[in-house]
């Protein structure tokens, strides 16, 4: 059975290899570097495991991310284009990356030669695991026979519901990266105060302080809680995952705990997949970030 309309996703996405071949998903992979020369493609030629484990061997090497080519978005387009079929391209938040760009520069640049080409190409307005989550709704769409001008639509719709929730081992990379002040940075490593931080509308947001693991994960929680809360919907219209950096057991057991946690609310949820963060955000959380990402389903059942 042809498409309808393919999905093509920044590597920002964070969804396992497996996963984007079963799904019939195209990604279009970020560069990772640890010395500013040599650089790799994510999931092709650096596994993320391999890029955490680096830094954590490397203490005080700060990696570097870099997004994909014009190039690289040609080369991913043109085979749809050429069999006419539409093209969805979903990218990381603007306001993190130029990602988006080279992909609506590689669309110009196809539609010279292919006037007929049909690529949106759209700004998801957030990343990581919960890009995968938002890719996966385009799945949905397209698997549910949705058209490709009412998937792009009810897309666009979504996007704004997106939120993360999460905490980080340390501030130590968030302040190199200039993600944070200078002030909470201090304070962080006198302390062990770490931050407990939102991603919303494309950007993040700092959502509190707190001494220790527990407690930054128990407020990520509340967070959770409190946009369930708020949202007025059910659970039921939500996809909801946790993404977990170098340590994949305290991602799920942090999974686990939400789980019971949400139930003894009186949430009717059984599963929760987990998936691990990527070079493309990692190397500004550093190998310990753990949170939730949660955004409306484009199919309500």
């Amino acid at each position: 059975m042809s498409e309808a309309f393919h999905i093509i996703s920044d590597g920002s996405c964070d969804l396992p290899p497996e996963l984007t071949q079963e799904k019939n998903i195209t990604v279009v992979p970020f560069y990772v570097s640890f010395d500013d020369e040599h650089y790799f493609k994510e999931n092709v030629e650096i596994g993320i495991r391999d890029f955490y484990q680096q830094m954590i061997d490397k203490k005080g090497v700060y990696p570097k991310s870099s997004m994909p080519s014009i190039q690289d978005y040609e080369e991913a387009f043109l085979p749809f284009v050429e069999a006419g079929t539409p093209v969805i391209c979903i990218c990381i938040t603007t306001k993190f990356s130029g990602s988006m760009q080279s992909a609506l520069n590689a669309r110009e640049l196809l539609l010279e030669k292919y006037p007929q080409a049909e690529i949106t190409v759209i700004d998801s307005a957030i990343d990581t695991v919960l890009q995968g989550l938002y890719v996966l709704e385009a799945v949905d769409l397209r698997d549910n026979g949705v058209s490709y001008q009412d998937a792009v639509k009810r897309l666009e719709e979504i996007k704004s519901t997106g939120r993360i929730f999460f905490t980080v081992g340390n501030m130590e990379y968030l302040k190199h990266g200039g993600r944070i002040g200078k002030v909470a940075a201090l304070a962080g490593s006198v302390l062990d105060i770490r931050p407990v931080i939102t991603l919303k509308e494309g950007e993040i947001f700092p959502s509190g302080l707190d001494r220790g693991r527990k407690r930054t994960l128990n407020k990520v929680m509340d967070l959770l809680l409190e946009y369930l809360q708020e949202s007025g919907k059910g659970i039921h219209c939500y996809s909801l995952t946790v993404g977990y950096g170098y340590d994949q057991e305290e991602g799920i057991a942090f999974r686990d705990q939400a789980l019971s946690t949400l139930q003894k609310k009186g949430y009717e949820i059984t599963e929760m997949p987990t998936y691990q963060i990527g070079a493309t955000i990692g190397v500004h959380t550093g190998p310990y970030p753990l949170g939730f990402g949660i955004i409306e389903k484009a199919i309500h059942t």
